[in-house]
């Protein structure tokens, strides 16, 4: 007896065949069985959201997930969001913002935006802080990525880069400021 349980799990739209062992997690599966890097492991204990992805259309920490559980499902990596080598909306976004800084939780960062998009395709401020909740940046690159985030959902730009103040004005928020604490504890 080998150990290994044989799952079938469709990976960024490919069938995938695997024997993993009922110890290793999604993360495990996708980074050493499959060679797909892109989906970072940082903490292991699903506080960052670097490993997020998308399993049978949910956000998930791939850290938290065993492969097993996977098996009949269907996952969405970073590396599945550009179709035929051409960068997504959501990905062209985060390179014009310069939302990539160190770029290590961009592909957690960018999964979980996906995510958010597709439940609620023109999200305001308050939606697309909310949604990337529990993805940290230790760049504290929070403005470009949420600018990125609504600049894909199609906001303008002076929605994406401003806020309005108690007095009806629009300016740019204090980078320092967000994501506010309770929206996503740091």
């Amino acid at each position: 007896m080998t150990g290994l349980i044989p799952i079938r799990v469709s990976v960024n739209g490919r069938p995938r065949e695997l024997a993993v062992a009922a110890h290793h997690t999604l993360l495990d599966a996708l980074r050493d069985d499959l060679g797909l890097t892109g989906t970072k492991e940082c903490c292991l204990v699903g506080e960052c959201g670097a490993c997020t992805v998308i399993l049978n259309g949910r956000s998930v920490d791939s850290c938290l997930v065993l492969a097993a559980e996977a098996d009949g499902g269907t996952v969405l990596t970073v590396e599945g969001l550009a179709a035929q080598g051409r960068l997504s909306a959501l990905q062209q976004a985060f390179l014009d913002t310069g939302a990539a800084q160190c770029g290590f939780c961009i592909p957690g960062q960018l999964l979980a935006a996906h995510a958010l998009l597709g439940l609620t395709p023109h999200p305001d401020r308050a939606q697309v802080e909310e949604g990337l909740a529990g993805n940290l940046c230790r760049c504290a690159g929070y403005e470009q990525i949420i600018e990125a985030v609504l600049r894909a959902a199609g906001a303008p730009p002076s929605a994406a880069a401003s806020v309005e103040d108690g007095a009806g004005q629009r300016s740019r928020p204090d980078p320092a400021a967000t994501p506010d604490a309770t929206v996503a504890p740091q």
